[in-house]
């Protein structure tokens, strides 16, 4: 894992050549919790150019479940050149960008379900993969939501390469804590155990990589109840409090469930916060070693 220093990897904000392979993608995550965790979202963009489509993902969650969403599995791709990655479907018109590479990026979405135009501001730094092509930025969320202000916390990220969804399952989690300290931890079902990437922000700090990091989840028939979060020296619990799950069909038909919740999180110190976790089920998910 490397903390990303910002003079670092400039264009990788930005869309890169696609390889070859059928499943390669450019996934663009922005996700974001009120500071109260009373209202909750994420947006994926996600660019297969090799399909010749856009994937586009926008929900909002209360505590009582999932509020709005808008979901496209057929999207054009944005035009080429477009540094705000339009995209445009039955419906709704969306966009994004960033300014400064690894600064403050925007969202916007207009739709019939819902309207965004969030801005995210990175707070404590930028952490880089070593597994695969991705980084994660913690960041202070603020804009409206339906034309109302909002205010609270997230993470956005970046990745490219091939992402089989039907063959691997994983955990990916993400959070603020009540004092302002950030977490972040991930590990894939690959039957051999990893340094896998995590990271926390303590409160007006810098970010710093949590070696050792694991985590354990236990289900409630297919869906997650919970998943232990141990980074060095801290155990945090992630529950589920409201689910925005998107389903996903391969070109072969297969399917793959993505159960993606706004959490809240109690840390074995007492403090707690809100944030997002995701469990991906690929097919036959069950066989998979959830540790």
């Amino acid at each position: 894992m490397r903390i990303v220093n910002m003079g670092e990897w400039p264009l990788d904000e930005h869309v890169h050549e696609p390889g070859g392979e059928p499943l390669w993608n450019e996934s663009y995550y922005f996700d974001f919790v009120a500071g109260d965790g009373e209202l909750a979202g994420y947006v994926r963009l996600g660019l297969y150019p090799n399909w010749k489509r856009a994937w586009y993902w926008a929900c909002l969650v209360t505590p009582g479940g999932l509020a709005a969403s808008v979901i496209d599995h057929d999207a054009p791709l944005p035009a080429g050149g477009d540094p705000a990655l339009t995209v445009r479907g039955a419906g709704y018109e969306a966009s994004q960008q960033a300014g400064e590479p690894f600064g403050a990026a925007r969202v916007r979405l207009v739709s019939d379900a819902l309207s965004l135009d969030l801005e995210w501001r990175t707070a404590g730094g930028v952490y880089g993969y070593s597994l695969t092509p991705r980084y994660e930025i913690p960041c202070e969320v603020t804009g409206t939501i339906d034309g109302r202000p909002f205010r609270g916390h997230g993470e956005r990220d970046h990745s490219w390469g091939v992402r089989d969804w039907w063959s691997i399952s994983w955990m990916w989690s993400s959070a603020r804590l009540s004092d302002g300290t950030f977490l972040h931890g991930m590990r894939a079902n690959l039957g051999l155990d990893l340094p896998w990437p995590a990271f926390t922000v303590p409160p007006g700090g810098e970010l710093a990589h949590a070696g050792g990091f694991a985590a354990a989840t236990t289900f409630d028939g297919d869906r997650p109840a919970e998943t232990v979060l141990r980074f060095p020296g801290l155990a945090v619990t992630a529950r589920p409090v409201a689910f925005a799950p998107v389903t996903l069909v391969s070109p072969e038909n297969a399917v793959a469930a993505f159960p993606r919740a706004l959490c809240r999180f109690e840390a074995e110190d007492g403090r707690s916060g809100h944030g997002w976790t995701e469990w991906h089920q690929p097919p036959g998910w069950r066989s998979h070693a959830w540790v």
